[in-house]
């Protein structure tokens, strides 16, 4: 069940894994360049704030779009970004990269 937050429409590890897999959801890091070379969500783009709206220019704004950041907090205001920028399907890692790794699902530094 996606839950909806002070940012929108917030997402599980879990219920983010099926959204890539059964919807083709697309991943966006939002983290310094630094943090992302230090693990990232496997397939995640890096898209930080200040270059947020260049690096969705290229997506579909019908697609599904996670947000991920370190605990999940820094992606509301790239949510409400995108929702500006008329993508009309934006979700929220709850709890981040956290609670991604929490959960035991992988990281990759490439």
């Amino acid at each position: 069940m996606i839950q909806r937050s002070r940012g929108g429409a917030s997402v599980s590890s879990t219920q983010a894994v099926q959204m890539i897999n059964h919807q083709g959801a697309v991943l966006l890091d939002v983290r310094s360049i630094e943090a992302f070379h230090g693990g990232h969500i496997p397939q995640a783009r890096h898209a930080p704030l200040p270059d947020l709206e260049k690096k969705a220019a290229s997506l579909a704004k019908d697609k599904p779009v996670i947000l991920v950041c370190e605990m999940g907090r820094s992606a509301v205001g790239a949510a409400t970004k995108l929702r500006a920028l008329g993508f009309t399907a934006v979700s929220i890692l709850d709890g981040g990269i956290k609670a991604w790794t929490t959960a035991g699902l992988p990281l990759t530094t490439k």
